[in-house]
This record gives structure tokens, sequence and C-alpha cells, in this order.
């Protein structure tokens, strides 16, 4: 079995638990997921299954969708509603949508974030919630990341009490951390703040219509229907250059050969070359030949 499954996935699970249940339905050992959501957090999971599980980094690179709650009044040490207090600020409170609007414009771009300590991050070979579990505090690498779009969802003029909440649409890069993001929107409208909820949206090219949850899954395969539901591993390529082989280079390409370099590479991107619309390999520019290209991923069961 080779392709992507659309997974739902539901609160209270990790990713991991995802894939171990999703070996056994399917059969097969050879499952990976594509970005992990934590287990307070609901949404679309593509899981990658055999040969699929090559391309799982060009969906996890790929932009995600989210729909978040954010609560102004509290920090937590989390950064989400999961932690425990560590900052409170109980005073009547009351923004206008422009004023909330205008913080979001401020962060849509490219914006600098600080990991959570609670986060999988590493630092010196450890991850940051390893260090926060035993009370070490450490300097967090700043990284960059890209949001291209925020909206605020509720239709509200007026926001205001001691605690304030308001639902937000998040179309992000990879390596966003929506926690973090919650508490710079409080920042900035002067408040401490945590995201109080997080649902992923879209993950790719994926959205919840095209998604099952595992129970629905557990029901496909006993009625010998899993299959339809199983998208091809190209679903994970739309966004590369494709060239549609002849037979003249099909040897060359599924044999993994160099190759002089294709024109499209100039753009920087890798491509994919296709034969009878199943992809055969990914190539990029070689290393220390740039007048070459060489392969980056090869399907030899797709050919």
């Amino acid at each position: 079995m080779n392709g992507i499954l659309p997974l739902w996935k539901e609160k209270g699970m990790t990713s991991h638990d995802c894939v171990y249940k999703l070996r056994k339905i399917l059969g097969t050992k050879k499952v990976g997921h594509t970005g992990t959501l934590d287990p307070s957090v609901e949404g679309v999971l593509p899981i990658c299954i055999g040969q699929a599980t090559k391309v799982a980094e060009y969906i996890t690179d790929a932009g995600k969708e989210y729909v978040a709650v954010i609560s102004i009044g509290k920090a937590t040490e989390t950064e989400d509603a999961d932690g425990a207090i560590v900052t409170e600020n109980n005073e009547f409170k009351r923004f206008s949508r422009l004023e909330i609007e205008n913080t979001l414009k401020k962060l849509t771009g490219e914006i600098e974030q600080t990991p959570p300590m609670y986060s999988a991050v590493k630092v010196n070979g450890h991850k940051l919630y390893e260090y926060a579990r035993k009370g070490i505090e450490v300097e967090r690498p700043k990284r960059m990341v890209k949001i291209h779009e925020l909206e605020l969802l509720d239709e509200k003029c007026e926001f205001e009490g001691t605690d304030v909440s308001f639902k937000i649409r998040i179309n992000c890069g990879k390596g966003t951390y929506i926690r973090t993001l919650a508490v710079q929107i409080g920042e900035l409208l002067g408040y401490p703040a945590h995201m109080a909820s997080l649902v992923r949206t879209a993950s790719g090219t994926y959205r919840k219509s095209d998604c099952h949850t595992l129970k629905e899954l557990e029901l496909l395969k006993e009625a010998n229907q899993l299959e339809t539901c199983i998208r091809p591993l190209e679903d994970a390529l739309v966004d590369f250059p494709i060239v549609e082989v002849d037979d003249a280079d099909y040897a060359n390409i599924i044999h993994g050969q160099v190759l002089p370099k294709n024109p499209i590479l100039d753009k920087g991107h890798p491509i994919v070359f296709m034969k009878n619309n199943k992809a055969l390999a990914v190539y990029k520019i070689h290393p220390t030949k740039p007048e070459l290209m060489k392969p980056e991923k090869m399907f030899p069961r797709n050919c």
C-alpha cells in the first residue's frame, strides 16, 4: 500500500498514537505522520504510507491553516490552556475590532518567534520540554517564520471583560508556533495571553472535508474499502514543476543517473519527473556540479 491518507486527528491523542493505530488498521509498519499535533489539538494530519513516506517532508514543509481562540488576561507556562497560570491581569479590558485587526496586521508577514519552553525544539541535544520539566531555563534559539494571513473571525465590534477571547484564522508557513503567536498578540495589546484552543483546518492541499477519523477508517476496513481514501503520493508534489519523460530518458531516471540540468531548475525548486502521471523521481541541482542535477527522491515501486 502506497499513498497519503488525510486523517482527522481527534483530541486526546498524540500524533504517534495515530500512527500506532493506523499501522494496525492498514496492516503495514511503513506509516509516518507529517507534523506533530499536540494531544489537545484536533485537525488535519496527513499520513504517509509506503513509498509516500519519502515525500512526508514536502507535506510538512507546506503551508498550514489553523483556527485558534486567543485568550487575553492570563499567561501560562505552556502558552496554551493546559499549562499552569504564571501571569494574570484581572482588570477590565476593552478592545475595538479595529484595534485587534491592526494588531493582527502587525504580525502578518515574516516575524520572529522564540519557541516555547514546552516544545520539542532541541538545544544542546535535548528537547526544550525536557529542560522545562526539570525547571531549567536555557537560551532558546529565535527563528523567523512566515505568517501569510491573519483574520479575525468573530463579528463583534467591541471585545470587553476581565478575560477577553476571540477567534482567528491563521495561514502560515512551517515552524510557526500558534501558542507563541497568541502570546505575541497579547504583548501588542498590552496584556498576558495564551492560546485557549486550536484546530488545524488545512495541511498543504488537504482540508477537513478530505479527512477520515480512525473510527471511520476501521469501518472502511471492515467493508474492504480502505483503498478509496488513500490519495496518490503525487499529491505531495503538486507545487513542484513537473516534466513528463520520454522513453529515452526513462531508463536513466529510474536508475538514478546524474543528468544535465533542466532549465526549469533555474527557478531554484526541485523538479518531478513523471511518466503516465506517476512520479519517478524528484531531482535537484547537483551540490558540487551546478551544470548537473541529481535525484533527491526515487520511487522505484511507482515505475
